[in-house]
């Protein structure tokens, strides 16, 4: 999966919005089936999901990723949404609740025709206990994404508490990060902040999931988009010196030496692995 910071939510059922979404500046946009639809009018989402897609692929410009949010196959209504918008134009199907690694090769199974890529929603106690079976139940599973928002469905579960300071749900959130990238995962994606009016909350629990290890999450609304980037952003004191790290390792490297001092810091080989990495996540904000 392409580098996604900003995967921005819009619902199935509102065709004007998710086409607005589509020119937001959004890595990726994941149009809706699952939550944001009512019942009655998921029929009529599908349809109008899956004329975005093809309007998009169609389209021959540059585009955001387009990832759908199904129904979970707990539902009984996951069949019919993949019926509807398995197409070509779709990149990943995101998976909600996922808890058993049957209903993730089910999925994938349904993927096998466009080739489109997984993105599992951890959003309950099970399914952060399972997660890294759950990534390795199918080479498909490109992402994952924890479904951490206040009064959502993995708080619920857990009977937790929510706080800015991100306590109640620390460990939720660090496991399913750890999972993914013990099993490969490049980039999970961390979930939604609710309040659409707090944006210093917004920034802030961005930051703190930028220093977890997350370097991009889904957010709902437009607005909330250039704070996310401007959290996740990777300040310039730091690239300066990354870069400063790299240049004068590798010139000690080329005379055999491989642990030097920098700015008084120890630097060998996995600090030098460390400054690349940072390094490549500054070029997502280039």
């Amino acid at each position: 999966m392409k580098p996604v910071r900003i995967a921005l939510f819009a619902p199935g059922s509102n065709e004007r919005v998710m086409t607005k979404a589509l020119d937001s500046g959004a890595d990726a946009v994941i149009l809706d089936l699952e939550d944001s639809v009512a019942l009655a009018a998921k029929a009529e989402a599908r349809v109008q999901v899956a004329k975005v897609i093809d309007q998009v692929a169609a389209g021959g410009k540059a585009r955001p990723a387009i990832f759908v949010r199904v129904n979970g196959a707990a539902t009984g209504l996951m069949k019919d949404d993949l019926a509807a918008i398995v197409r070509p134009g779709l990149d990943a199907v995101m998976l909600p609740k996922a808890e058993t690694t049957a209903e993730v090769k089910e999925l994938a199974a349904a993927l096998d025709k466009v080739n489109a890529e997984i993105i599992l929603q951890i959003e309950s106690a099970l399914g952060v206990y399972r997660c890294f079976e759950l990534i390795k139940a199918s080479p498909r599973v490109a992402s994952t994404c924890i479904g951490g928002a206040r009064d959502g469905d993995l708080q619920t579960d857990l009977g937790a508490g929510w706080s800015i300071e991100g306590t109640e749900l620390l460990y939720a959130r660090s496991k399913v990060l750890l999972d993914s990238r013990a099993a490969g995962v490049a980039f999970p994606l961390d979930g939604v902040f609710s309040d659409l009016n707090d944006e210093a909350g917004l920034v802030a629990d961005t930051r703190l999931s930028a220093r977890l290890g997350y370097v991009g999450r889904t957010v709902i609304h437009p607005k909330q988009i250039a704070p996310v980037q401007g959290a996740y952003a990777v300040p310039q004191e730091e690239v300066a010196y990354y870069q400063k790290v790299v240049t004068e390792f590798q010139a000690a490297e080329k005379t055999g030496v491989g642990a030097i001092t920098v700015n008084g810091k120890l630097v060998d080989y996995a600090m030098f692995q460390r400054a690349q990495r940072v390094l490549a996540l500054a070029k997502l904000d280039a």
